[in-house]
């Protein structure tokens, strides 16, 4: 039986109060998953109010558990969004298991807390304007005329921010090659993001990939997280050199974006496997049960990752490759195309696992395998 009253092996994650003057949010993104393991800085959620948006991070190194919200459904200042906890296996308390659907009128939460004096007509106003009831007096009783007071206070709204819609789903690709125009169709597959442009130092201002524009090189990240852009996907493989596709991520990451975790909907990832930020999961791929893949790893087309396999940052797992269970793969290796590995065989960081090879044994650091071979060779 799971341990059931919150300790320490377990972080609340709680709505903060965006807005002094509006106490409700929208969910407009979720990016992560029941069991997904975060670290200190990962985006869990985008919020939104009617005047700003707002990126929930993880501060605490764990498992997701106990989130029940989706994109779309409203929540309050002070609910719980989900815990972060040692185990993934533990379970929350009841009592702390976040609402879905958001603010229903004709709950409880209508009603004033316990330590407020306040009157009727007072609390409606102060309900009306969303007034944070967190300013209000609780050594007094508050009345209608002190209610009103405080609202004449308040500031005026930022024009700027009504002027600048945030669109938290908006997305742009770093790369319009091979890659990006595959992960064109899979954004599109998944259907929750904006397409906002493409960056490419390559490619010319204006041009369009699938009917995506190019917007210019990546001189322009500055600018364009500026307007309220937040997400980006890397579409640059790094198949001859993980490097470049390393460097990508660093560019992003230093202009203040997020890689959301994109799933094929004909892909299947088991429940108890765990994705890292910036994960590519393509049509047909298989993610098995405890698996764990790293930050920014792509598992392309029908490629098949079997339990209990372990895979760092930035591997490249191209179409039809198989894993066995137990696999361990180190930070940027690059496996090909048809690739067999047995069973708890581990690919230590930087090797080449070329197109059909067979992989019976470990295979040590930065070392190349050839294509259609069984390693150990001889």
């Amino acid at each position: 039986m799971h341990d059931q009253s919150p300790t320490p092996s377990a972080v609340e994650v709680r709505i903060p109060l965006i807005n002094p003057n509006e106490p409700e949010a929208r969910v407009v993104a979720i990016l992560v998953a029941e069991g997904q393991q975060v670290s200190p800085g990962d985006l869990l959620c985008t919020l939104e109010t009617t005047k700003a948006a707002h990126e929930i991070q993880a501060e605490a190194e764990g498992y997701i558990v106990g989130l029940r919200v989706q994109p779309g459904d409203l929540v309050h200042a002070g609910d719980v969004l989900c815990h972060i906890a040692a185990d993934p296996a533990w379970s929350p308390p009841p009592e702390s298991l976040p609402a879905v659907g958001g603010f229903s009128p004709t709950t409880e939460q209508e009603a004033p807390p316990a330590h407020l004096r306040i009157t009727q007509p007072a609390w409606k106003l102060a309900r009306e304007h969303h007034l944070d009831i967190t300013q209000l007096p609780t050594d007094q009783l508050v009345t209608e005329e002190m209610v009103r007071r405080m609202l004449q206070q308040l500031p005026e709204p930022s024009p700027s921010n009504e002027s600048t819609p945030f669109d938290a789903m908006a997305l742009i690709i770093y790369g319009g090659g091979g890659h990006g125009k595959a992960l064109i169709d899979l954004i599109r597959a998944v259907g929750n993001y904006h397409l906002f442009g493409i960056v490419d130092d390559g490619l010319q201002p204006g041009e369009e990939v699938m009917g995506v524009t190019v917007l210019g090189g990546k001189e322009l990240l500055g600018g364009l997280y500026a307007q309220g852009v937040r997400l980006a996907v890397n579409a640059v493989g790094g198949i001859g050199s993980p490097s470049i596709r390393v460097k990508v991520f660093h560019e992003l990451q230093r202009a203040g974006f997020t890689c959301p975790t994109l799933i094929h909907p004909s892909a299947w990832v088991e429940r108890s496997a765990q994705l890292a930020s910036g994960v590519q999961i393509f049509s047909q791929a298989y993610v098995g049960s405890e698996a764990r893949v790293g930050f920014g790893s792509i598992i392309n087309t029908g490629a098949i990752v079997s339990h209990d396999c372990v895979l760092g940052a930035y591997v490249n797992l191209s179409p039809g490759a198989i894993l066995a269970g137990e696999v361990v793969v180190g930070d940027e290796v690059l496996i090909g195309m048809g690739v067999t590995v047995n069973l708890r065989v581990k690919i230590s960081k930087g090797a080449r696992i070329g197109n059909g090879a067979t992989i019976k044994e470990d295979v040590p650091e930065y070392q190349i395998v050839r294509a259609g071979t069984i390693w150990p060779e001889g």
